[in-house]
């Protein structure tokens, strides 16, 4: 019987065959245009695996999209791990980002913040509502901030400027002020669950996981070039149909009934031009956000 290394050698091996034949294909792909690339925003749907990566989706990210049709592959995605408990209290670190804030706001107080409470909050949109619990237990630095940034009316008049309909990635994408997919709140914060459930050496840090119908998640650039640390910062994902990515993306919370059904109704409007990824052919505005 193949010992645990083993497995993981040989698992690590085959995504990187899969990550250089999607590579292949994504260059013969190159001369599609997409509504995102008008938009400028990232979008790297990779390889390896059907993986829809979000890297450079805040705080100045630049980016280049490309796509293909995800494969078989995409079922097999791995549950997302039991969180570990975390103490009633943390401390956070919401450091400057090299980006100014898009709009102006002060950081969120850093110590003592709680793992016990788990805030509601109300999306009012030109499309409708979406109610959303925060998930204080699993990321609290995240809950945190965005509790924040929504009492400061950081999201206030905003576009949700992006939003995939493909298989394997269906999520609407908020909390740009420049809706550019290039802003944020000027700080910059660690990623969390599921991010930080794994040992980053770890292949399966890498491999996809379910990122379900209902989720909150935050979108963020990749690794800080400079330290390696998180660059979360105030733009954020919901998920409208199950999909597939690596835990590299801090989920917060979960979307109501009543918001899937706004979420639904965004969605069957499609993206503008008909393509797969980029700005909602319906335009949605969120007038407000209401910590309950």
């Amino acid at each position: 019987m193949p010992s645990n290394e083993q497995r993981r050698a040989a698992a690590k091996r085959k995504l990187e065959r899969q990550l250089a034949n999607r590579a292949s294909r994504a260059r013969k792909q190159k001369q599609m245009t997409i509504a995102a690339s008008a938009l400028g925003v990232v979008v790297v749907i990779a390889a390896g695996v059907g993986l829809y990566l979000w890297n450079r989706g805040d705080d100045n990210a630049s980016t280049t999209a490309t796509s293909e049709t995800p494969d078989a592959s995409l079922s097999s995605a791995a549950p997302l791990p039991v969180a570990k408990a975390k103490p009633a209290t943390v401390s956070c670190d919401y450091r400057n980002a090299q980006s100014p804030a898009a709009k102006p706001v002060e950081k969120p107080g850093a110590a003592d913040i709680s793992t016990t409470t788990n805030p509601k909050a109300t999306l009012e949109t030109n499309q409708g509502a979406i109610g959303v619990t925060l998930n204080a237990a699993e990321s609290p630095c995240t809950a945190n901030s965005f509790v924040s940034l929504a009492k400061q009316n950081f999201f206030a008049s905003t576009q949700c400027h992006r939003m995939t309909t493909g298989a394997g990635l269906q999520v609407l994408q908020c909390g740009d002020p420049s809706a550019t997919g290039m802003g944020g709140p000027g700080y910059q914060f660690d990623n969390e669950y599921p991010s930080d459930q794994y040992d980053a050496a770890d292949p399966a840090a890498q491999m996809p996981v379910g990122y379900k119908r209902g989720v909150l998640a935050m979108a963020n650039a990749g690794p800080d070039q400079t330290d390696g640390r998180g660059t979360n910062g105030s733009q954020f994902f919901l998920v409208y149909g199950d999909s597939q990515l690596p835990p590299q993306y801090t989920i917060f919370g979960t979307i109501d009934e009543g918001g899937l059904a706004t979420l639904d109704k965004i969605a069957k409007a499609g993206v503008a031009g008909g393509a797969p990824d980029g700005k909602p052919a319906q335009d949605v505005t969120i007038q407000s956000v209401r910590i309950d």
